[in-house]
């Protein structure tokens, strides 16, 4: 028995379930969101589950904050909890065993902690189905982060990566040597430089730009060219990259149909959810994309088959 192997048995079932909601006339939609946060700025647990509810999400994937260490890494403390008051990978795997048929749980550390490894190693071997969010001030193809990648070949599971220009995983324009190096690994893009350079003639230093989008942006071309290159259509940065021209965002998704997850990031409590960027972002992939089978493939296909999950 492999460690995956183990994993599996050892790990978290996710129920299946749907949602009243349809893609064509007969066919239920299902939808799996990859990216959320226990206590995401202070939201209580009954209150993400209320709002995941609301949002007509049936299984959500937990990604924890690493260990509170003050580093460089974490920016002498000021990232800690993913500079968000998130919690670590304790809480997100109770709040799954507490409820195995809406949750499902990543694991996190930081990467340069002399601990990293054995920490990721645990999780992995008691549940966690991928390594994320890793939002670190380090080079995205540092020695840390590679020892990261490692563990995740190792087991078989995704890293989940927040890419920002000059703050978090650095380096962007060479992460094509990681995807080369390490092509078992199933790498998920996520943030402001990853849906920044959707765009050809992105400005680096522009975190949420505007205005038309110049086809063929190094995003658009790791999606493109690498078989282990994902993204997640989370957060305010994934809305902004719909949003900011919707031409290009219709081809977007239909070209990327396989390499694409519905993940929001989004801290609202219930009562706020007529302002959520995730269900923005839910409501901009149903309005955008007219493929039905598309539409399935991003809001839970993809997610099943990329992360695994059961």
């Amino acid at each position: 028995m492999n460690r995956r192997q183990f994993t599996k048995i050892a790990g978290i079932g996710i129920a299946s379930g749907t949602v009243a909601a349809a893609v064509g006339k007969d066919e239920p939609l299902e939808i799996i969101d990859i990216h959320q946060h226990v206590n995401f700025h202070g939201r209580r647990d009954d209150e993400l589950i209320a709002h995941q509810k609301k949002m007509g999400v049936s299984k959500t994937v937990l990604l924890p904050a690493a260990s509170a260490l003050a580093m460089a890494s974490t920016h002498k403390g000021k990232s800690n909890g993913l500079a968000a008051r998130v919690f670590g990978t304790q809480a997100s795997a109770r709040l799954a065993m507490k409820h195995p048929g809406l949750f499902a749980f990543f694991c996190n550390e930081v990467p340069d902690a002399p601990d990293a490894v054995p920490r990721l190693e645990h999780w992995l071997k008691n549940g966690a189905v991928g390594i994320g969010e890793s939002k670190f001030h380090l080079q995205c193809d540092s020695a840390p982060m590679i020892r990261v990648y490692e563990v995740a070949q190792e087991f078989e599971v995704p890293v989940l990566l927040h890419f920002e220009h000059n703050r978090y995983n650095m380096g962007f324009e060479r992460f094509h040597k990681m995807l080369e190096r390490f092509p078992k690994v199933n790498f998920i893009g996520h943030a402001q430089a990853w849906w920044g350079n959707i765009d050809a003639k992105h400005d680096q230093a522009t975190n949420y730009p505007t205005g038309p989008v110049t086809p063929g942006g190094l995003s658009d071309k790791y999606l493109s060219d690498y078989p282990n290159m994902y993204g997640d259509l989370s957060a305010g940065s994934g809305r902004n990259a719909l949003n900011r021209d919707e031409e290009h965002a219709a081809a977007f998704l239909e070209r990327h149909q396989d390499k694409l997850m519905l993940g929001t990031d989004c801290a609202d409590p219930t009562p706020k959810i007529q302002a959520c960027s995730g269900l923005d972002q839910i409501n901009n992939v149903k309005r955008l994309l007219k493929n039905d089978e598309a539409q399935r493939k991003i809001f839970s296909e993809n997610a099943k088959r990329i992360i695994k999950l059961s």
